[in-house]
């Protein structure tokens, strides 16, 4: 097992509480969530009434999708192959987590809120940040974007406006985490959706332990997707 980097800024994952919360407060500069991602922890804000507190979370379990394990059922490879949807990295960004704040709620109320947006498109411009756009007919029909460090993919959201459509982004971006050589694909809670498509979970010892060793990988996102030779194709 392959130990984390001290962190700079939070006490060890291993003292979340049992909902896995570790702290409020702090920052959303890079400094802080680059630090966070390396130590297996990541921001979710709570809402209270009209306020946004900047929370801190490390889960136990934490949900995964094994890069190699992905289910996608005959009718999803259809859709994938039948050139419903033109599919594109990077090119949207803030497309998509606009997208994903407006379709991503807890209480009727965003997660993704304008703080959020704002620091991860932060990211984005500094290369750390990612996204996977779907388009139909010149129109963004869905996404997904997460954050990049070593070989973790930390997926943070995903949205739809056509059916499909943040299926199909999931998929891509697994074939292309997989081609580029990630190591560690976080997706941090299990739903039902993600359940299905081959999600998993671990628990907080066992991720921690693949996270050291995930960050060691000399690997990068790449300017372009990279799906050569999947099989939905």
């Amino acid at each position: 097992m392959i130990p984390l980097p001290p962190s700079r800024f939070f006490p060890p994952a291993e003292e979340a509480d049992a909902d896995g919360l570790l702290g409020v407060g702090g920052r959303l500069d890079p400094d802080w969530l680059l630090d966070a991602y390396s130590q297996g922890i990541f921001p979710w804000p709570v809402i209270d009434g009209s306020e946004a507190l900047l929370a801190w979370w490390s889960p136990d379990p934490r949900a995964i999708i094994e890069l190699d394990d992905l289910h996608v059922s005959r009718r999803l490879r259809r859709t994938c192959r039948s050139g419903r949807f033109r599919v594109t990295c990077d090119r949207d960004f803030a497309g998509v987590i606009r997208g994903c704040a407006t379709g991503s709620s807890r209480i009727g109320q965003t997660w993704i809120t304008p703080e959020m947006i704002d620091a991860y498109t932060r990211m984005f411009e500094l290369g750390h940040a990612h996204s996977v756009e779907v388009w139909q007919e010149g129109d963004l029909a869905g996404g997904v974007y997460g954050l990049s460090i070593g070989g973790l993919f930390a997926g943070e959201s995903k949205f739809h406006r056509a059916r499909d459509a943040s299926k199909v982004a999931l998929v891509y971006l697994v074939y292309h985490l997989r081609k580029r050589g990630y190591g560690l694909f976080d997706i941090q809670q299990l739903t039902d959706h993600t359940a299905r498509m081959g999600g998993v979970e671990v628990d907080r010892r066992q991720y921690l332990g693949r996270l050291g060793e995930a960050l060691q990988l000399p690997v990068t996102f790449g300017r372009r997707l990279d799906v050569e030779g999947a099989d939905f194709r």
